[in-house]
């Protein structure tokens, strides 16, 4: 019986975090547009188990033909695209397509883009764990 009662409390706690995450998504979400090409819609944020670090978890878009811009992030980026496909440029590295059913990393504080040459929307769920009260993005030259 005790196993069943912490059962429920992890399951409530997973409601109201839901709850939490919704509310945050329809104030916050699409005010995370980066550039004309790309959208971010927040879909859940929480703290995690390093200290000033939160994980943001976003739903990620480049529309057909467009560029998502040359920016950073105050932590790192753990990607996975839904749909579609975009060739990302990750400073120092050589270009590279990433193809629906594939994820990427790109560490903290590195000049990264996406560009999707394609005639779909490029589509990806976007996992952010990064410093509390910095921007999520920030533009680079």
């Amino acid at each position: 019986m005790k196993a069943l009662g912490m059962t429920m409390k992890r399951s409530t706690r997973l409601v109201l975090w839901s709850a939490v995450a919704l509310v945050g998504a329809g104030s916050a979400g699409a005010l995370m547009a980066q550039a004309s090409g790309l959208s971010r819609t927040l879909v859940g944020r929480a703290d995690v188990s390093v200290p000033g670090r939160e994980a943001v978890v976003a739903r990620v878009e480049v529309a057909p033909g467009a560029k998502a811009g040359r920016h950073t992030h105050p932590g790192d980026e753990i990607s996975y695209v839904i749909d579609g496909e975009a060739t990302l440029l990750i400073d120092g590295e050589a270009p590279r397509v990433v193809k629906a059913g594939e994820s990427f990393v790109i560490p903290a504080g590195v000049v990264h883009d996406a560009h999707n040459a394609g005639s779909t929307p490029t589509r990806l769920v976007g996992v952010y764990v990064v410093e509390k009260g910095k921007p999520l993005a920030t533009p680079a030259p």
